[in-house]
């Protein structure tokens, strides 16, 4: 049965010499694979539609196993992001963790948005660094995680000055920091931030000046809580750390 779906490329791999099996974020049925016969061809009508990061409508020959591409129109152009090496990086990261952290066939309209938001606001300019911390705390209860950033992880506090304890969990106050040897000491920004990033909703994004110091705590926090929660081990996290290692030689 043919349908069409609105989605995002996160995924593409090349099967045989002229096809591709393509992985689409979909607002309709979640994280689904299909079949792009041809598309490895340089004048396939499937061969722009099917670039990573794409968003696009599908219409797509749905059955019990992977579905197969009939044709496609491109909706957004990421010329940007396609354009410059670093935004690439941020952007393969961001659609691999979208990869490895959903199911297959499940939907979710707002994680749709979610994602599609996060490329577009990079796209066109908005702080890469910013956007994928925000991404990266938004993914957390995606993985059945939900680190305490309302009230202190130990006391239930919500007032008095926070570190992070990755033992705990979450926020731990100023009262009760040796119960935790190894915490993380954050500026009252970091807190602020963290807290914002978790709960506020992506659309209402203003231009969020960050200084530098405390993006280094809010990378060194989420970096740290995710190696001791997540199960992840991304090559494109790797390749990105690669990366800011090479953008500060320039």
């Amino acid at each position: 049965m043919l349908q069409k779906c609105e989605g995002i490329v996160i995924r593409t791999t090349d099967y045989g010499e002229t096809n591709k099996i393509v992985t689409l974020f979909t607002r309709e049925w979640g994280k689904i694979g299909v079949m792009a016969r041809g598309a490895k061809k340089p004048n396939s009508r499937l061969s722009s539609i099917t670039q990573l990061f794409t968003h696009g409508y599908f219409l797509v020959q749905r059955g019990t196993g992977l579905g197969s591409l009939q044709q496609g129109e491109i909706a957004t152009s990421l010329r940007t992001i396609g354009e410059d090496i670093f935004l690439t990086a941020y952007a393969s990261y961001i659609v691999e963790l979208t990869d490895k952290c959903t199911e297959e066939k499940k939907p979710n309209p707002f994680h749709f948005e979610l994602l599609l938001q996060t490329l577009n606001y990079m796209n066109e300019g908005y702080d890469p660094d910013i956007l994928m911390h925000i991404y990266e705390m938004k993914m957390l209860n995606v993985m059945g995680l939900y680190p305490v950033l309302n009230q202190c992880s130990v006391c239930g506090s919500t007032d008095g000055h926070f570190s992070f304890s990755i033992r705990e969990g979450g926020f731990i106050c100023h009262r009760c920091v040796e119960k935790d040897p190894y915490h993380m000491k954050l500026s009252p920004a970091a807190v602020k931030l963290l807290r914002l990033f978790y709960y506020f909703d992506l659309s209402r994004l203003g231009n969020i000046s960050v200084k530098p110091e405390t993006k280094a705590e809010l990378k060194s926090v989420i970096n740290t809580y995710y190696d001791e929660y997540s199960g992840l081990h991304l090559k494109t996290k790797k390749f990105l750390q690669s990366m800011d290692h090479f953008r500060n030689l320039l």
